[in-house]
């Protein structure tokens, strides 16, 4: 008769780690952890294949159980985070659109650049091209852990998004047909526990006289 397979070593399944990536969420909205070791647990969440190398990345936190908890001393409380939102120059050219606990908004008239650097963390990003002024190529980098992004691209815009992965996360695209005459958006990057959404304009309704 073969011995049982102890807890820590069973198999995890998507959902557990969903489960564990919003208590991290949670942890991080009381101060107990900052963004940056937020960001790091994800990664470690995602990766994990047992119950015991997910449940590292929770055993030091108050308020949680754990049947495989290790001994030893507790932790030190983190600062808590300040909710940020922040834009900067990009190394080589272009923009960072930085959202930590906040949101970044754009919309009507404002200056594209041809490369953004969108990083997330438990926020959002709103970017509206069309009724602004767009390069014929757009690259757009991403780094979003469990946050989102909206894009809603002009008319007759293009999307290359073969170079943006997803883990535990959705990127859905709801362009409406075109010609594709428009601006190339290319996509890069990585989305985590998060989402990208691509839109196209906004219908227009005309109101009958």
């Amino acid at each position: 008769m073969t011995d049982p397979i102890p807890a820590r070593d069973l198999r995890v399944s998507d959902d557990e780690r969903r489960h564990v990536i919003a208590l991290l969420e949670r942890a991080t909205g009381r101060g107990v952890i900052d963004l940056d070791e937020f960001t790091s647990r994800v990664d470690t969440a995602l990766a994990a294949r047992t119950r015991g190398e997910l449940n590292a990345v929770l055993v030091d936190l108050p308020g949680l159980v754990h049947p495989d908890r290790p001994t030893g001393p507790p932790a030190t409380r983190a600062a808590a985070p300040q909710r940020r939102a922040a834009r900067a120059p990009v190394p080589g050219g272009g923009e960072l659109l930085s959202a930590q606990l906040g949101s970044v908004n754009r919309r009507g008239r404002w200056e594209v650049p041809g490369h953004l650097r969108i990083q997330v963390a438990m926020g959002t990003v709103e970017l509206d091209f069309t009724e602004t002024d767009v390069p014929a190529t757009v690259e757009i980098d991403f780094d979003v852990t469990a946050g989102s992004v909206e894009l809603r691209l002009p008319e007759h815009a293009r999307v290359d998004r073969d170079g943006i992965s997803a883990t535990l996360a959705s990127i859905e695209e709801k362009l409406r047909g075109g010609d594709g005459s428009g601006p190339l958006f290319v996509l890069r990057g990585s989305v985590r526990a998060g989402s990208v959404e691509v839109k196209g304009p906004r219908r227009r309704w005309l109101r009958k006289r």
